[in-house]
């Protein structure tokens, strides 16, 4: 056994189905009156049943959260919630919505309440992120940990397939790169094995007939994705989450397909150098390699597999490995140019990696 440091978040989280009928009770938990609701302008409408319960104690909806959470976005959300006098956030939505949420505690220390729709893990964490000219920086800080996480497993039905799944490979991710961390302790890696479990054995079910097994699958993939989250906020990120960042960030790709895509790349690039968190991850998968199980899982449950499908040009890769690399993220691999320019045609051609010998 290895010598390590845990340190446990506090946070209160309600998991099962109908839980978002609970929320007033979690403001009164919280001392709050008045509520910011924040979702992207495409689940305006469904965030109007989490308007309703809470009545006259949602202050507003703001309809503006995007991807990578772009500063501008930010100020005026924060605008927003002083000049309505709200005293917390309410995210509903995935990791562009409580990235908001995120934002705002970042300057004001307005505590957040985060009720997810998709699999991101982002409200476990206390990693936030802010794009400005094209750059997405990223840090962490407890003001932004949501005070309450509420699970409703019947929010995430109406998820579309293809993003369910990217967000679930995304998730998975977040476990993946955990078991190699520095900081790296049992318990996270007993959480990370778990999780990686639980999406592994769900993710394929999304699309099948049976509506019995799809909702199975989708109660799992929430445990799952709460699992991978709460590993994500324990320890470090390393090249995985700095080339999706970079990716995202830099060139407006979409988060959880960019992360679905890139992760079997990078877990080839690091397998030499952590091969106890690769054979954990591939048994976690039932599988021998974990670059290829995590591959294989992508494609069995419809995942989009290569860079090129989501928009990335391929002119656009010498410049992603360069910023990848100005500011990098502790990694087990020493960070090589030239492998990294590899990964990176690989991840953009959508090629299965090849098995270590």
């Amino acid at each position: 056994m290895k010598d390590f440091i845990y340190t446990g978040h506090a946070q209160r989280v309600l998991f099962g189905n109908g839980t978002l009928a609970r929320l007033d009770e979690e403001l009164d938990a919280l001392g709050a009156k008045r509520a910011l609701l924040l979702c992207t302008p495409g689940q305006r409408d469904e965030a109007r049943q989490v308007a309703e319960v809470l009545g006259p104690r949602c202050a507003s909806v703001f309809a503006g959260a995007t991807m990578h959470v772009p500063i501008e976005v930010a100020r005026e959300a924060r605008i927003a919630a002083a000049r309505l006098g709200a005293d917390c956030a309410v995210a509903f939505g995935g990791g562009s919505t409580i990235g908001l949420a995120k934002a705002i505690a970042l300057e004001s220390g307005l505590p957040v309440i985060a009720v997810p729709t998709t699999y991101s893990g982002s409200e476990m964490t206390g990693i936030y992120g802010l794009t400005e000219a094209g750059i997405k920086r990223t840090g962490t800080d407890a003001r932004v940990r949501p005070r309450t996480v509420i699970y409703d497993v019947e929010l995430t039905h109406s998820l579309p397939l293809d993003l369910s799944v990217a967000s679930g490979m995304n998730a998975i991710a977040h476990a993946a790169e955990s078991l190699y961390a520095r900081d790296v302790n049992p318990i996270v890696t007993l959480m990370a094995e778990e999780g990686i479990r639980a999406l592994g054995r769900a993710l394929p079910f999304f699309g099948g007939a049976d509506a019995v097994q799809a909702q199975a699958g989708r109660r799992d993939a929430l445990y799952g994705a709460w699992l991978c989250g709460t590993v994500l906020g324990s320890v470090g990120m390393s090249l995985h989450h700095k080339l999706c960042h970079t990716l995202g960030g830099s060139f407006d790709l979409p988060h959880a397909q960019t992360h679905s895509i890139v992760l079997p790349h990078a877990l080839a690039y690091n397998a030499e150098a952590a091969p106890e968190a690769m054979s954990r991850i591939a048994s976690a998968l039932g599988g021998l390699d974990a670059a290829q199980c995590v591959y294989d899982l992508a494609r069995r449950a419809g995942a989009t597999l290569a860079l090129k499908d989501i928009g990335l040009r391929e002119s656009d890769l010498d410049r992603a490995c360069d910023l990848a690399l100005r500011t990098p993220y502790p990694n087990p691999r020493r960070l090589e140019a030239r492998a990294i320019r590899q990964l990176l045609q690989d991840a953009y051609d959508g090629a299965r990696p090849a098995a270590r010998a």
